[in-house]
């Protein structure tokens, strides 16, 4: 113990059972639900850029991206119902691409600042 510094018992540092209490876990759980909201929206775009590009629908990479993009924006199908195939997936694809990253970045600002 040196000889300057005060004795003091309890570190404030630290909680009863002996977490530590500098944020670590929230800032964890902020990245986390910050990386799984890209990632949704990674998969939605990279879904809208293969039907653009009109890719190969028999390719299992594209009908994984394709199965992939259907479930994450299973709720959302068909707002947009138009002539334009093209506009009609950039639109119902690209609406929730938009939530995830508007939610998921919200949510994980709010949790930083617990």
């Amino acid at each position: 113990m040196p000889v300057n510094d005060p004795y003091n018992p309890y570190d404030r540092s630290r909680d009863a059972q002996g977490r530590s209490r500098d944020g670590a876990g929230t800032y964890r759980a902020a990245l986390a639900i910050h990386t799984i909201a890209d990632i949704a929206a990674g998969f939605l775009g990279l879904w809208i850029l293969l039907y653009l590009l009109d890719a190969n629908q028999g390719n299992v990479f594209v009908g994984f991206v394709h199965a992939m993009a259907d479930w994450l924006a299973g709720w959302s199908q068909d707002i947009f119902t138009m002539e334009a195939e093209g506009l009609r997936v950039f639109l119902n694809y690209g609406l929730p691409a938009m939530i995830y990253l508007l939610l998921g970045h919200g949510i994980a600002a709010r949790v930083r600042r617990l």
